[in-house]
């Protein structure tokens, strides 16, 4: 009962999708992560230097929605490669995010 009030009154339901293959461009590794389920998947992401995967990471999240976790992964990677085109390494500094 308590799943259908949360979803009736937009509780938090939203859960990541499977992790899909990295993707390196231009010393970055994308980790494509859409959110959601039930035909709504958010794009969404995960971004790390190539040669520090340890280190900081920046993650985003889209009001785009997909249909099917795979169009979702398509367009996340897309969108974190817009990312990294104009932002570079500014994406890890505080504040210097989207």
């Amino acid at each position: 009962m308590s799943g259908f009030l949360s979803k009736l009154f937009g509780g938090k339901s939203e859960k990541p999708a499977a992790a899909a293959e990295t993707e390196t461009y231009k010393g970055f590794v994308i980790e494509p992560r859409p959110k959601g389920g039930s035909g709504h998947y958010n794009v969404a992401g995960i971004i790390r230097k190539e040669d520090d995967p340890d280190g900081p990471a920046h993650e985003f999240i889209r009001a785009d929605t997909f249909p099917n976790v795979e169009d979702a992964v398509r367009f996340s990677l897309v969108k974190a490669k817009q990312i990294i085109d104009q932002q570079g390494d500014q994406i890890f500094r505080s504040g210097g995010g989207w």
